[in-house]
């Protein structure tokens, strides 16, 4: 099974996340910032990935040391439950549509930290969440994951609908990318034979 656990400490925050690749979506999901759980909901839901997340950080500060760690720690997780990436998909794509936004998330699993994240949020905050934290959750995650994402908000006039759209738009691409190929089971998914 493609599974992994993480605990992550710091002066400011302790992490812990678990994870299942192969599962159905299940989360339990405890941070301390409510739209964020909601949002880290949603990549378990639409990524079938069953994961738990509890977090415990100085949010008397402000929200931005516990979304960056989450990030950083659920890269690491997905590193190691992937493994050698033999026999995945390894690209991944979505579009996802709430109303009026529409984003757009494509990734590769290419061992190679990247992000292009384009959004102009329409508010500052989303409940206790600056939406400036929306990106640096994904630079976090895929600094240690070691994947190559990009994630365009094509349009939105809703912050919550814009965020809601690229987290699930994450969870559908990521999905993708994870899935096995069954015509290429045990072959790493690159003509360099590693990742």
């Amino acid at each position: 099974m493609r599974i992994a656990q993480v605990h992550r400490k710091t002066n400011e925050t302790s992490i812990d996340v678990e994870i299942n690749l192969d599962g159905i979506g299940k989360s339990d999901i405890r941070t301390g910032i409510g739209f964020f759980d909601h949002m880290l909901d949603q990549i378990a839901r639409h990524g079938l990935i069953d994961m738990t997340v509890h977090a415990d950080g100085d949010l008397h500060i402000d929200a931005h040391h516990t979304v960056e760690d989450v990030g950083i720690a659920l890269g690491q997780a997905l590193a190691q439950a992937m493994g050698n990436k033999a026999g995945l998909c390894r690209y991944g794509h979505s579009y996802v549509p709430l109303d009026e936004a529409l984003s757009r998330v494509v990734l590769d699993l290419s061992g190679r930290p990247g992000l292009v994240f384009e959004a102009q949020f329409t508010a500052e905050r989303i409940g206790q969440m600056d939406t400036q934290l929306v990106r640096e959750f994904f630079q976090g995650l895929v600094n240690h994951a070691g994947m190559t994402l990009h994630v365009d908000n094509l349009r939105g006039y809703n912050a919550h609908h814009q965020a809601e759209t690229m987290f699930k738009a994450f969870g559908r691409a990521l999905r993708m990318a994870l899935t096995v190929d069954e015509r290429t089971a045990g072959v790493v998914p690159s003509t360099k034979g590693v990742l």
